[in-house]
């Protein structure tokens, strides 16, 4: 069994895993330890592109070569484990799953004991020694637009609110990802890798672009408040009316003597 010293200096020299037949199966991912024991359990085991695949391997039985950690087990075999998620930490029944996978029990001095069920008690594997318990999703989260107005009373007036709509145009930067091809020659430092798998083989990697988007938000703010008001004015104003008058008027019928 490797100590939890050299796995944790293997892990931060950036080692692989080396396969029973000697190939390479992939890089040092994570190494989880058992919560009652703190022994190391398990490792995982980055395949695929860029690394993007952990499958866990267990460590009874594993050895140290410089750098790497030798397995008793094949390439294919670990490869094909079952599909676990690297989270930081292995439940009781995703371990029991593996464990009957490679044909481990806990009489092999794995992991816990008999419980008092009768069922193998491997133990919880949990804290990951080696780095975060996050994954590498990076967990793409997005907002919502709310539309709606809010009318308010502004006074004891009669006063017609409307709304009306224009547009606004404005300019924001967005970023997104573009795939592109990296040609490497072969070196004696990648003859590893590239000599790994078959000599001529039809193969598919898929990689996830990503591309920002804007999102728009509303927001309804008081800009001013509007009521009525009262004034005097005083204009000149010409009025024209019929208004009746008196006159008097001497008649005379000539008989008057002066």
């Amino acid at each position: 069994m490797i100590s939890t010293e050299n796995l944790s200096a293997l892990t931060a020299a950036g080692g692989n895993v080396i396969g029973s037949d000697g190939s390479k199966i992939g890089s040092i991912g994570q190494i989880y330890a058992d919560d009652q024991t703190s022994e190391p359990t398990w490792v995982t085991v980055k395949t695929g592109l860029f690394g993007t695949h952990e499958s866990f391997a267990p460590l009874d039985g594993a050895t140290q070569d410089g750098n790497d950690i030798v397995l008793p087990h094949s390439k294919d075999k670990v490869k094909d484990a079952p599909r676990v998620a690297p989270d930081g930490h292995l439940e009781p029944d995703e371990e029991n799953r593996l464990y009957s996978y490679y044909g481990l029990t806990g009489g092999n001095g794995f992991a816990g004991t008999q419980d008092t069920t009768g069922t193998a008690g491997h133990g919880t594997v949990g804290h990951d020694t080696s780095g975060p318990t996050t994954d590498d999703a990076m967990t793409r989260s997005e907002e919502q637009l709310h539309v709606g107005t809010d009318k308010q009373a502004t006074g004891k007036a009669r006063l017609r609110k409307y709304v009306t709509t224009e547009n606004v145009t404005t300019t924001v930067p967005v970023e997104r990802e573009e795939v592109r091809i990296e040609r490497e020659p072969i070196t004696d430092a990648n003859i590893g890798a590239a000599m790994d798998g078959p000599a001529i083989s039809e193969e598919e990697h898929e990689v996830v672009l990503h591309e920002e988007r804007p999102v728009v938000q509303k927001e309804a703010v008081p800009v001013e408040r509007v009521r009525l008001d009262k004034e005097t004015i005083t204009d000149e104003h010409t009025v024209t009316e019929e208004v009746r008058k008196e006159n008097i008027e001497l008649d005379d019928d000539g008989g008057t003597n002066r």
